[in-house]
Order: C-alpha cells, then sequence, then structure tokens
C-alpha cells in the first residue's frame, strides 16, 4: 500500500472532529447552566442520526442530534458526562419537567393548545 493511501485511511476525518468538538462544547454549556454535571442516554433516529438526551444535576433536561453515535459518544467523553444505556431508572427519575412540558403534553393528547 503507498504511503499516502495509508496515511489517508488512517488519518482521522477532520468533519467528524469539528463535530465533536462543537457538540462537547454544547454539552459542556449545558452542564454548567444546570448544576455543573450531566448525564445522557444515546438513542437512534434514523438517517438522521442520534439523539443525545442530557439530563442536568439540577433535573434539567435537553437534547441534542448527532450525526452517528460515535460523534455522540466522543463528544460525551470530551465533555465528562456519563453515558447510560436506556433512559429509565434513577435517570429517568432526575428529569424535572415544568408546566411548558405539561401543558405541551397534554396539547397534543387531549386537544388543548398544540403550540404558542
Amino acid at each position: 500500500m503507498a504511503k499516502t493511501q495509508q496515511a489517508e485511511e488512517t488519518r482521522p476525518d477532520a468533519g467528524a472532529q469539528r463535530r465533536v468538538t462543537k457538540l462537547a462544547k454544547e454539552i459542556t454549556a449545558f452542564a454548567k447552566e444546570r448544576g455543573g454535571s450531566a448525564d445522557g442516554q444515546i438513542a437512534y433516529i434514523g438517517q438522521r442520526g442520534v439523539r443525545l438526551v442530557l439530563v442536568g444535576a439540577d433535573g434539567g433536561w435537553g437534547d441534542l442530534v448527532a450525526p452517528s453515535r460515535e460523534v455522540a459518544e466522543q463528544a460525551a467523553e470530551k465533555a465528562g458526562v456519563t453515558l447510560h444505556e436506556a433512559l429509565d431508572g434513577d435517570l429517568a427519575a432526575r428529569i424535572r419537567t415544568g408546566p411548558y412540558e405539561w401543558e405541551r403534553m397534554a396539547g397534543i393528547q387531549l386537544g388543548g393548545p398544540r403550540d404558542r
């Protein structure tokens, strides 16, 4: 194998590394706003990639979309976030919802207001 071909095969994808860095910054900012730390769970959402659900130390939650599981895992590691296999048990119990979420859920399910 030629040296240049071998170098290209072992070189990390620069675009993927930029996405990891950007996502890690967003995760870190979320954790800082939510009590200094966060835990997460990754779920496959189809061709679009994966959804990284974050739960902050204060129970606040949010999510981000990454193009692949590998990018999400690397970003979470870089940001110091512990990943969980499922969004259940202790992790789910920590999530705190507010009036917006309850009204939104009721609006969709019971014919109430759909959007504001």
